[in-house]
């Protein structure tokens, strides 16, 4: 759903760019809240893992593909805020580097991809939680429902921008119904990797995943070989977490299936255009597109210039641009820890 030059025009993309750094804005200030020691290098590896997955579109329908927008992912992994940065930060590196999703668009982006899809998964998400059981289950369920309502948000979202300020002359109904129709289905995509990828982050470090703090679990007590439930005090106790080996291990394990992800698995991703381009191709809202301003860039498209061997070129770029998200992501989200750390201070505190 990268939305491409010349599709929305200038005032209207001046306005979705304000809104954009707005959001951007507030989700600093309240990423403080969220990020510590532990979850700041969580938020690094999220907008790499992003990066790479978006990088693998599957088909929907005939002649359709789709991708994760991250939204509901990064929301549950790593909080709303943090959520908006981190997706925030993919769409900064692909328009910059790769020549995906147009520079005077970036503020459309963010919008649609970043803020909405977001807010409206995390509020779905937290509503869930708070009627289904108390479990990793439920959190798993709750994951894939919110993942699912992102997608087609954000169609509706772009489909809203369209009606304010699109460059050619498509009925909005039309262009409403073909965004929401085939973003469904991608939303079943989004759903089945969100909710998988949230259940493998549960299993092995739930402590680490925003979106379950509230989940408790019984103390059990081994008493003559056999676990039994520990006594009730009046409310049940957080399990213990595990040691933090395990959470280097996961950053580990998370960073190198990205490479893989992005630098490999990604040259068997469908080829087919993604929703916003076929209903673009079909609806002619592409007519007025521009070049991108990047176009140029060695690493336009998703390859590394002056490399013919198509599956080394893009596997480079993949692994280049897991490597510089990564980077980018980490030293945001690593600012914002250090900033929260000052204003918690001593010297501070009566300030």
């Amino acid at each position: 759903m990268h939305v491409p030059d010349g599709f929305i025009n200038a005032p209207a993309s001046a306005v979705a760019g304000v809104v954009a750094a707005g959001a951007v804005a507030v989700s600093l200030r309240g990423a403080r809240r969220e990020l510590d020691e532990r979850t700041a290098p969580l938020a690094g590896l999220v907008a790499a893992f992003i990066f790479a997955v978006q990088m693998l579109n599957f088909p929907v329908a005939a002649g359709t593909s789709g991708h994760l927008l991250g939204g509901a992912l990064a929301a549950i992994l790593v909080g709303p805020y943090t959520g908006v940065l981190c997706v925030s930060v993919v769409l900064l590196m692909q328009g910059v580097l790769f020549a995906d999703g147009g520079l005077t668009a970036l503020g459309v982006n963010i919008t649609v991809m970043a803020v909405v899809t977001t807010v409206v998964a995390y509020t779905v998400f937290r509503v869930l939680v708070k009627v289904l059981p108390n479990s990793r289950r439920s959190v798993t369920v709750a994951s894939f429902v919110a993942a699912l309502l992102s997608v087609p948000a954000a169609a509706l979202a772009f489909t809203l921008v369209y009606w304010i300020g699109g460059t050619t002359d498509v009925p909005i109904g039309k262009v409403a119904t073909a965004m929401v129709g085939v973003h469904v289905l991608i939303g079943i995509g989004e759903a089945v990797i969100t909710s998988l990828t949230v259940g493998a982050v549960l299993a092995v470090r739930p402590d680490l995943v925003h979106g379950a703090r509230g989940l408790r679990q019984r103390l059990r007590l081994r008493v003559n070989g056999e676990l039994v439930d520990a006594p009730d005090a009046g409310e049940e106790r957080t399990a213990p977490v595990p040691a933090g080996a395990s959470r280097r291990t996961l950053w580990v394990s998370g960073l190198v299936t990205s490479l893989v992800l992005a630098g490999f698995v990604s040259f068997y991703a469908s080829a087919s255009p993604d929703g916003l381009e076929k209903v673009a191709a079909d609806k002619g809202i592409d007519a007025k597109a521009r070049e991108h301003a990047a176009a140029g860039s060695p690493l336009a498209d998703y390859g590394v210039k002056d490399v013919a061997d198509a599956r080394l070129s893009g596997g480079l770029a993949g692994v280049i641009g897991v490597g510089v998200t990564v980077v980018a992501g980490s030293a945001v989200f690593w600012a914002v820890r250090r900033r929260r750390t000052d204003d918690a201070s001593p010297a501070n505190a009566g300030v």
